[in-house]
Formats: C-alpha cells, structure tokens, sequence
C-alpha cells in the first residue's frame, strides 16, 4: 500500500477507500470499500469501532462543513491516486444524526435564499416597471404624436434588462434625447417600413436603410407634429 497521506486529520485517524481487495486483519471479512490501518494492517470500520458512521462524499462544500460541525467524531476518507501518486480526499465519515442536521441546516439556507431570489425580483420587477413608465413617458414628451401604447411598446422593449438594448445604456438609463429618439426610430424602422422585407430579401443592412430612410423621417416628423404646433400656439 501507497505511503499514507501527508495531511493527517486532528485526532489521528484516517479512513481509506481501498482500490485492492482487502480483508480485515481482525475479522477477516472483506474486500474493503473502507478500511483503517492499524500498525500497517487493515482493520474494517466495524472492528476500528467506526462502523456508526456514514460516509458523506466530497462536492457539497456547505453540507460537509456542517456535518463535520454537528458531528462529535469524523473522519477524513482518502483514496491512492495512482496516476499523480497521491492520496485525495474523497469525503468524510460522519455521524447519521449530524448528517441529518447539517442537511437541514442546508434545506433551511437553500429556503430563505430562495425567499431572497424572490424579493430581489420582484425589487427588480418593480424598478423595471418604474423605469419602463419613465421611458414612456419621455417617448411621449419628445413625440406627443406617437400613440400611447405604443410609447408603451417601445420602452418595454428598449428596457429589457440584460438585452444590452439602447434602454439599458448609461445613456438609455439617463433618459437622454438620443437614446429615447434611437429606440423610436428602430421601432419605427422595423415595424412601419418594409425594412425587415428587404433584409430578407437579400439588401445589404446600410443600403437597405438609405432606402427606407424617407419614411422612417416621415413617421418620426408626423408624431413631432403635435408638440412643434404647441409651441407655434405659444
């Protein structure tokens, strides 16, 4: 068998997860998933008085370290890797009582993150409708002829958050003329004009948009319209 490993636990003992088929020196049963040496000879957990624990694998970091707390004894379980010739740790034994309580220390985390993910979106939520109703109401300030729900349509789809749209830039974000007369002008662009048509068809993006530019101008004008004739009256 492979030197023992260099990282000894606190009190001494050391469970092995054999990759030989192994008998117990005492007992005499075997092959041994599990084993203790003992003055160099293999002892099974029930004869090295560990046959009470469970064994808890490694990957869940949170979970070990709550049954290693909960637990009066435990024991570090290590495995010969042959190939970079060292022992890795594969887990740990524990008692079945702490292992219980440690997984419903777990549950319990698991649950109030879950609460917190749901307060946090709906905080999300509610800014994003927020900003959303402000965007809109820049659309319709900066064109008062642009119907109403469409404004609405617009700032729900520039605003969408993580879509990387014009309504989720610094500038977006801001409210900035630009960015508000960007998102129009795109709705504008795809939803008034045959500008997604002649994508399809095969016009280049830059030609395509020389093309329908005209129109594009016209609808942006007409829904100014309302806000520059206010201003005539003044």
């Amino acid at each position: 068998m492979a030197p023992l490993p260099l990282f000894p636990p606190r009190h001494g003992l050391l469970v092995i997860q054999s990759v030989r088929k192994k008998h117990c020196a005492a007992c005499r049963r075997g092959p041994l998933p599990l084993l203790v040496l003992e003055e160099g000879r293999p002892r099974c957990l029930d004869c090295a008085d560990l046959g009470h624990l469970v064994f808890l694998p490694r990957g869940d970091t949170a979970l070990t370290r709550r049954s290693r707390e909960e637990s009066t004894l435990s024991v570090v379980v290590v495995r010969f890797n042959r190939r970079r010739s060292r022992y890795e740790r594969q887990g740990v034994l524990v008692e079945e009582t702490a292992l219980a309580r440690a997984e419903e220390r777990c549950l319990a985390d698991t649950e109030a993150r879950r609460r917190r993910r749901a307060r946090d979106a709906r905080r999300r939520a509610a800014q994003d409708t927020r900003f959303t109703e402000a965007f809109a109401t820049e659309i319709r300030r900066l064109f008062p002829g642009c119907p109403a729900d469409r404004a609405r349509t617009i700032a729900a789809h520039a605003s969408v958050r993580g879509s990387g749209r014009v309504g989720r830039s610094a500038a977006g974000r801001a409210l900035s003329e630009e960015a508000v007369t960007w998102a129009v002008t795109a709705s504008v662009r795809h939803l008034d004009t045959p500008y997604d048509r002649l994508l399809m068809e095969g016009v280049g993006r830059r030609e395509a948009r020389q093309q329908i530019a005209p129109q594009v101008a016209t609808v942006l004008r007409g829904w100014r319209a309302r806000e520059e004739g206010r201003r005539g009256v003044a």
